[in-house]
C-alpha cells in the first residue's frame, strides 16, 4: 500500500501560558510588587515575542554567514541587535 503524500492538518495547540510558575517567581524576585490580575499574561506575550524576533534575527545571521546551522555567535549577535533598536 502506497504511503499517501498529502500533509497532515495542523491540530490545535492546548498549551497554556504557566501562570502559576510566573506568579511564584515574581513573588520571589519581587515579593513588593504588585501586579494586576492578568499582567503576567501581558509579561508571558512579550517574553515569546522577543524569543520569535530573536529567532528570527538569529536565522538572518545564520543565512548572511552562508551557514545552515544557527549557532551560538548568531544568536548573541542577533540580542545585541535586538537590544540596540529597542533603546532607541
Amino acid at each position: 500500500m502506497a504511503f499517501s503524500t498529502t500533509v497532515a492538518q495542523k491540530k490545535h495547540v492546548k498549551r497554556k501560558a504557566p501562570r502559576g510558575f510566573l506568579k511564584r517567581v515574581f513573588k520571589r524576585r519581587k515579593p513588593h510588587l504588585r501586579l494586576e490580575t492578568r499582567s503576567d499574561l501581558l509579561i508571558h506575550l512579550n517574553c515569546l515575542l522577543f524569543v520569535h524576533r530573536l529567532a528570527e534575527e538569529s536565522r538572518t545571521n545564520a543565512c548572511e554567514s552562508k551557514c545552515g546551522v544557527i549557532k551560538k555567535d548568531h544568536v548573541l549577535s542577533a540580542a545585541k541587535v535586538i537590544l540596540k533598536k529597542s533603546r532607541g
